[in-house]
């Protein structure tokens, strides 16, 4: 077995991603690995989607996912989409069905090039966000950070979108705020037993939301498209907003924009939007050494 495999950086709205394809092998993406890659600032990446044989039938493949940190994570939107986009172009194929920790993920590629994935029902009940503390409503949870009597951010909605997620609801520009320095105090916050996704969320409109996400294992990101997809659906849950809104991602690079539908007949959430292939190498998925095979423009010619 080569010590090496296949790999591509790409993005989701600046949503920095490694696709990794370990299809055919026992072994895996290490955490160590994974911290290597994301120390070089050529590989730095919000999350690893590795690509492994299905474990199921009628699957096409399995999906683990990687933060930044070496930890697992169960749902990743964003980089879903670039899973798509990078077998279609193998394959030639438009639809295709995953295996996740999180659950199957059905997606497909449409002719103008974006991608909608259908991640799910989301979860409401605090037990299975989870939360440390019971709470019979969850659109609305106790907590804050600021002083008692003037908080800077309060009351979020809490939900799972196959991992935990709170979404902060703000009433001025979601980058005034200082995300870097609340977002790794809520992230770790005693009532996220498995630490979450930290979302500011302000409506601009009846179907029009725009986001700014800390990540759970990655920090300050440019887009998350889990935390849209609920951020729409807490937008909904609350009735800010309609069940199919476009989320203006605040922080992404160039600025772009999810269409996030919460499916009214069967409470699945899809969601749409693109992929974008930057550069592809190999690396060794234990020590996460690698190489750069070069850009697009430099194989074409």
């Amino acid at each position: 077995m080569s010590a090496t495999v296949e790999f591509a950086r790409m993005n989701g709205l600046g949503n920095k991603i490694l696709v990794v394809d370990m299809r055919g092998r026992p072994d895996k993406v290490t955490p160590a690995a994974a911290v290597a890659l994301n120390a070089d600032p050529h590989t730095e990446f919000d999350q690893i989607m590795a690509i492994h044989d299905p474990k199921a039938e009628g699957a096409d493949a399995f999906i683990d996912i990687l933060n930044s940190d070496g930890s697992k994570a169960q749902a990743c939107g964003n980089g879903t989409r670039c899973v798509v986009q990078a077998l279609a172009a193998e394959t030639g194929r438009k639809v295709f069905t995953f295996q996740t920790v999180a659950g199957i993920l059905n997606a497909v590629e449409h002719e103008d090039g974006t991608i909608s994935v259908d991640m799910g029902r989301p979860v409401f009940d605090w037990d299975r966000i989870p939360l440390a503390e019971e709470f019979h409503d969850t659109s609305r949870i106790e907590l804050q950070i600021g002083p008692i009597d003037k908080p800077v951010l309060h009351s979020p909605s809490a939900m799972s979108m196959g991992n935990p997620h709170a979404i902060f609801w703000v009433d001025r520009d979601v980058m005034s705020y200082d995300l870097a320095r609340f977002g790794p105090l809520l992230e770790n916050h005693p009532m996220f037993p498995e630490r979450a996704n930290i979302t500011l969320a302000q409506v601009t409109s009846p179907t029009s939301v725009t986001t700014r996400t800390w990540e759970r294992g990655a920090g300050l990101t440019l887009a998350c498209g889990s935390a849209a997809c609920s951020a729409a659906v807490s937008a909904a849950r609350t009735r800010r907003t309609g069940r199919k809104v476009t989320i203006n991602v605040a922080s992404a690079k160039p600025p772009g924009v999810l269409s996030i539908e919460w499916r009214e007949r069967d409470d699945h959430v899809i969601m749409t939007g693109p992929a974008e292939w930057e550069w592809s190498g190999t690396l060794d998925p234990s020590t996460g050494l690698w190489s750069r095979e070069g850009t697009r423009e430099a194989e074409a010619q």
